[in-house]
């Protein structure tokens, strides 16, 4: 085995035994899971998502977009479409609008589903003894003007589950980086580079999907399907160089614009919204997803 391809396969298998070990770390350690902490508990766990929140806005406009652009400006060219129609970002606006329109389908189903279970089960309670309680929440109810108490806004599974696509499909894109390379030193390179940005985004991402509460072993598949995506990259990328194949560069950029648009929305209607508009600790807020995207930067910045 020649030393190139030695190389590439200690990066793939680095890359997926650092993401499991990072991933896992919020994921295993009850600290991240308790959501009945004090108040400094609470407070320090709300910082740690602000700063995840930066990471992922510095991934988002640093990383994630500028990388697609350069792609599909490339694929593009390289297929001489010359246009004036901004095609590279029309199809990054798809990718937000399908999760758009996905999660209002999603969120409209559970309202019409949550109408229906509140209608029925309020007799049958009364009967249990319970009327008093549920008579206070169907005044509250009516008081409000709304039929489902749920913080549709609040961290959800759904959106979770986007993020966690969006994240894994660029991580393909990452690993298929390294597996393309010509020279071992270009190789190091770039794996050292991501072996540090995905640690902190696995790391990110776990604390998450412990927020959404999403059940323990749901936590444990993300963590593992992430962490073998980049090392899948790898492998495709190896087996492209190996028997020379050099078609599908168009179907890539427009999946990475579809990632990217995905990024998009959560970063920005979801992340962010979520632990700015919750009350307390304003400044100390923005003061940690500064922090979050200056490491970021930082780590763009050096290379």
């Amino acid at each position: 085995m020649e030393y190139l391809l030695q190389v590439k396969i200690g990066a793939l298998v680095g890359l997926l035994l650092l993401t499991l070990l990072f991933g896992f770390i919020p994921a295993r350690v009850k600290w991240f899971r308790n959501t009945n902490g004090t108040e400094t508990h609470r407070t320090v766990l709300s910082l740690i998502s602000c700063f995840a929140g930066g990471v992922f806005l510095a991934a988002c406009l640093l990383d994630i977009i500028p990388d697609y652009l350069s792609d599909v400006r490339d694929v593009l060219d390289a297929q001489k479409v010359e246009t004036s129609f901004p095609l590279p970002e029309f199809i990054m606006a798809a990718g937000f609008f399908l999760v758009l329109i996905v999660e209002r389908i999603v969120l409209n189903f559970r309202e019409m589903r949550g109408s229906r279970e509140e209608r029925s089960p309020l007799m049958a309670d009364n009967r249990n003894g319970h009327g008093h309680g549920h008579s206070h929440g169907a005044a509250d109810l009516e008081s409000s003007g709304h039929h489902v108490h749920v913080d549709f806004q609040a961290h959800s599974p759904f959106r979770s589950f986007m993020l966690f696509l969006s994240l894994s499909l660029h991580s393909v894109f990452e690993g298929l980086a390294i597996g393309l390379q010509s020279t071992d030193s270009k190789v190091l390179e770039i794996c050292i580079a991501i072996l540090v940005h995905k640690s902190i985004i696995v790391f990110s991402l776990s604390v998450k999907l412990v927020q959404s509460e999403v059940r323990p072993l749901w936590v444990a598949a993300y963590i593992g399907v992430f962490a073998v995506m980049s090392p899948l990259g790898i492998g495709i990328g190896i087996s492209v160089v190996e028997a020379q194949l050099a078609s599908g560069a168009l179907i890539q950029a427009v999946l990475e614009g579809l990632a990217a648009g995905t990024f998009v929305y959560i970063t920005f209607l979801e992340i962010l919204p979520h632990e700015l508009n919750s009350p307390g600790k304003q400044l100390l807020k923005v003061l940690f997803i500064l922090l979050g995207f200056s490491v970021m930067a930082g780590l763009t910045f050096v290379g």
